[in-house]
Protein backbone atom coordinates (compact mmCIF):
# COMPACT_ATOMS: atom_id res chain seq x y z
CA UNK A 1 0.00 0.00 0.00
CA UNK A 2 1.11 3.33 -0.72
CA UNK A 3 2.79 5.61 2.06
CA UNK A 4 0.50 8.48 3.01
CA UNK A 5 -2.47 6.34 2.76
CA UNK A 6 -4.39 5.36 6.31
CA UNK A 7 -6.62 2.47 7.29
CA UNK A 8 -9.40 4.89 6.85
CA UNK A 9 -9.00 5.48 3.11
CA UNK A 10 -8.83 1.53 2.38
CA UNK A 11 -11.07 -0.02 0.18
CA UNK A 12 -11.44 -3.77 -0.11
CA UNK A 13 -12.57 -4.84 -3.47
CA UNK A 14 -12.77 -9.29 -3.87
CA UNK A 15 -12.40 -9.82 -8.18
CA UNK A 16 -13.02 -13.32 -9.92
CA UNK A 17 -14.06 -14.36 -13.61
CA UNK A 18 -17.44 -16.39 -14.24
CA UNK A 19 -17.95 -18.66 -17.82
CA UNK A 20 -21.61 -18.48 -19.06
CA UNK A 21 -22.32 -20.55 -22.20
CA UNK A 22 -24.34 -22.64 -24.01
CA UNK A 23 -22.70 -25.95 -21.54
CA UNK A 24 -24.15 -24.30 -19.03
CA UNK A 25 -25.46 -25.19 -15.12
CA UNK A 26 -28.35 -27.31 -14.61
CA UNK A 27 -29.78 -26.49 -11.28
CA UNK A 28 -32.54 -27.32 -9.46
CA UNK A 29 -36.33 -26.24 -10.17
CA UNK A 30 -39.39 -26.52 -8.88
CA UNK A 31 -41.85 -29.48 -10.24
CA UNK A 32 -45.38 -30.74 -9.30
CA UNK A 33 -44.73 -33.43 -6.55
CA UNK A 34 -43.84 -36.80 -8.27
CA UNK A 35 -43.21 -35.42 -11.55
CA UNK A 36 -39.48 -35.06 -12.77
CA UNK A 37 -39.27 -32.40 -15.07
CA UNK A 38 -36.48 -32.20 -18.18
CA UNK A 39 -34.23 -29.46 -18.90
CA UNK A 40 -32.41 -29.18 -21.95
CA UNK A 41 -28.59 -28.95 -21.86
CA UNK A 42 -27.07 -27.48 -24.95
CA UNK A 43 -24.53 -29.55 -26.67
CA UNK A 44 -22.78 -26.28 -28.05
CA UNK A 45 -19.25 -24.24 -27.00
CA UNK A 46 -20.15 -20.58 -27.28
CA UNK A 47 -19.33 -18.96 -24.08
CA UNK A 48 -18.51 -15.52 -22.44
CA UNK A 49 -16.99 -14.51 -19.28
CA UNK A 50 -17.91 -12.14 -16.75
CA UNK A 51 -15.20 -10.24 -15.18
CA UNK A 52 -16.78 -9.24 -11.72
CA UNK A 53 -15.39 -6.97 -8.80
CA UNK A 54 -17.23 -5.74 -5.44
CA UNK A 55 -16.61 -3.75 -2.81
CA UNK A 56 -19.20 -4.66 0.12
CA UNK A 57 -18.08 -2.01 2.14
CA UNK A 58 -19.25 0.82 -0.45
CA UNK A 59 -22.34 -2.02 -1.56
CA UNK A 60 -20.02 -0.99 -5.28
CA UNK A 61 -19.65 -3.62 -8.33
CA UNK A 62 -17.93 -3.34 -11.72
CA UNK A 63 -18.39 -5.63 -14.45
CA UNK A 64 -17.26 -6.69 -17.74
CA UNK A 65 -18.41 -9.55 -20.22
CA UNK A 66 -15.71 -10.44 -22.62
CA UNK A 67 -15.20 -13.12 -25.24
CA UNK A 68 -11.70 -14.51 -23.65
CA UNK A 69 -10.04 -14.32 -20.31
CA UNK A 70 -6.46 -12.93 -20.70
CA UNK A 71 -4.07 -10.62 -19.89
CA UNK A 72 -5.81 -8.22 -21.91
CA UNK A 73 -9.39 -8.38 -20.28
CA UNK A 74 -7.66 -8.20 -16.87
CA UNK A 75 -5.63 -5.05 -17.83
CA UNK A 76 -9.29 -3.71 -19.34
CA UNK A 77 -10.94 -4.50 -15.61
CA UNK A 78 -8.71 -3.21 -13.42
CA UNK A 79 -8.77 -0.14 -15.41
CA UNK A 80 -12.55 0.32 -14.55
CA UNK A 81 -12.00 -0.99 -11.06
CA UNK A 82 -9.48 1.89 -10.40
CA UNK A 83 -11.42 4.47 -12.60
CA UNK A 84 -14.58 3.56 -9.68
CA UNK A 85 -12.30 4.03 -6.55
CA UNK A 86 -12.65 7.33 -5.26
CA UNK A 87 -10.55 10.22 -5.52
CA UNK A 88 -8.27 10.12 -2.18
CA UNK A 89 -9.39 6.58 -1.73
CA UNK A 90 -6.85 2.89 -2.21
CA UNK A 91 -8.58 0.15 -2.82
CA UNK A 92 -6.83 -3.65 -2.03
CA UNK A 93 -8.15 -6.26 -4.58
CA UNK A 94 -8.55 -10.01 -3.47
CA UNK A 95 -7.92 -12.50 -6.44
CA UNK A 96 -6.89 -15.95 -6.78
CA UNK A 97 -3.56 -16.36 -8.70
CA UNK A 98 -5.02 -17.27 -12.32
CA UNK A 99 -2.06 -16.17 -14.96
CA UNK A 100 -3.56 -13.38 -16.06
CA UNK A 101 -4.10 -12.20 -12.39
CA UNK A 102 -0.46 -12.39 -11.66
CA UNK A 103 1.72 -11.66 -15.07
CA UNK A 104 3.77 -8.22 -14.76
CA UNK A 105 1.83 -7.08 -18.02
CA UNK A 106 -1.05 -6.22 -16.19
CA UNK A 107 -0.09 -2.75 -15.19
CA UNK A 108 0.08 -0.75 -11.99
CA UNK A 109 -2.35 1.43 -10.77
CA UNK A 110 -1.95 4.49 -8.27
CA UNK A 111 -4.96 3.66 -6.22
CA UNK A 112 -4.41 -0.30 -6.58
CA UNK A 113 -2.88 -2.74 -4.62
CA UNK A 114 -3.58 -6.46 -5.27
CA UNK A 115 -3.48 -9.21 -2.58
CA UNK A 116 -3.26 -12.76 -4.43
CA UNK A 117 -5.59 -15.49 -2.16
CA UNK A 118 -3.76 -18.47 -0.96
CA UNK A 119 -3.54 -21.30 -3.66
CA UNK A 120 -6.66 -23.26 -4.12
CA UNK A 121 -8.96 -21.28 -1.63
CA UNK A 122 -11.98 -20.01 -3.75
CA UNK A 123 -14.14 -20.13 -0.79
CA UNK A 124 -11.98 -17.10 0.20
CA UNK A 125 -13.62 -15.01 -2.42
CA UNK A 126 -17.37 -13.38 -1.95
CA UNK A 127 -17.76 -13.34 -5.71
CA UNK A 128 -17.72 -16.74 -6.00
CA UNK A 129 -21.14 -16.62 -4.39
CA UNK A 130 -22.02 -13.76 -6.72
CA UNK A 131 -21.58 -16.57 -9.57
CA UNK A 132 -24.03 -19.19 -7.64
CA UNK A 133 -26.77 -16.65 -7.39
CA UNK A 134 -26.51 -15.14 -11.06
CA UNK A 135 -26.95 -18.90 -12.46
CA UNK A 136 -29.47 -19.81 -9.82
CA UNK A 137 -31.79 -17.30 -10.31
CA UNK A 138 -31.07 -16.29 -14.39
CA UNK A 139 -27.69 -18.16 -15.99
CA UNK A 140 -29.07 -21.94 -15.08
CA UNK A 141 -31.67 -24.37 -16.71
CA UNK A 142 -31.85 -22.60 -19.97
CA UNK A 143 -30.21 -22.34 -23.64
CA UNK A 144 -28.35 -19.41 -25.48
CA UNK A 145 -29.57 -19.02 -29.38
CA UNK A 146 -25.99 -17.67 -30.04
CA UNK A 147 -23.21 -15.78 -28.58
CA UNK A 148 -24.96 -12.45 -28.63
CA UNK A 149 -27.45 -14.06 -26.44
CA UNK A 150 -24.77 -14.91 -24.02
CA UNK A 151 -23.65 -11.57 -23.65
CA UNK A 152 -27.22 -10.12 -23.28
CA UNK A 153 -28.19 -12.59 -20.54
CA UNK A 154 -24.65 -12.44 -18.51
CA UNK A 155 -24.65 -8.50 -18.62
CA UNK A 156 -28.76 -8.40 -17.72
CA UNK A 157 -27.88 -11.10 -14.96
CA UNK A 158 -24.90 -8.85 -13.57
CA UNK A 159 -27.01 -5.71 -13.93
CA UNK A 160 -29.87 -6.83 -12.07
CA UNK A 161 -27.56 -8.20 -9.37
CA UNK A 162 -25.62 -5.12 -8.81
CA UNK A 163 -28.74 -2.85 -9.20
CA UNK A 164 -29.96 -3.98 -6.28
CA UNK A 165 -29.53 -1.71 -3.18
CA UNK A 166 -27.86 -3.26 -0.87
CA UNK A 167 -26.88 -6.73 -2.61
CA UNK A 168 -23.25 -6.75 -2.62
CA UNK A 169 -23.01 -5.63 0.46
CA UNK A 170 -25.28 -8.14 1.86
CA UNK A 171 -24.09 -11.09 -0.03
CA UNK A 172 -20.15 -10.42 0.15
CA UNK A 173 -19.01 -8.85 2.94
CA UNK A 174 -16.75 -10.58 5.28
CA UNK A 175 -15.89 -10.33 8.96
CA UNK A 176 -12.17 -11.13 8.60
CA UNK A 177 -12.25 -8.51 5.29
CA UNK A 178 -12.81 -5.35 7.39
CA UNK A 179 -9.51 -2.55 7.84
Amino acid sequence: MPEGISFQDVDVWFQDEARVGQRGTVTRLWAEKGTRPRVIRQQQFEYAYIFGAVCPQRDQAVGLVLPTVNIDGMKLHLEQIAASVPEGRHAVLVMDRAGWHTSKKIGIYKNLSILPLPTASPELNPTEQVWRQLRDEELANRCFRDYDDIVQSSCLAWNNFTQRSGAVKKLCTRGWANL
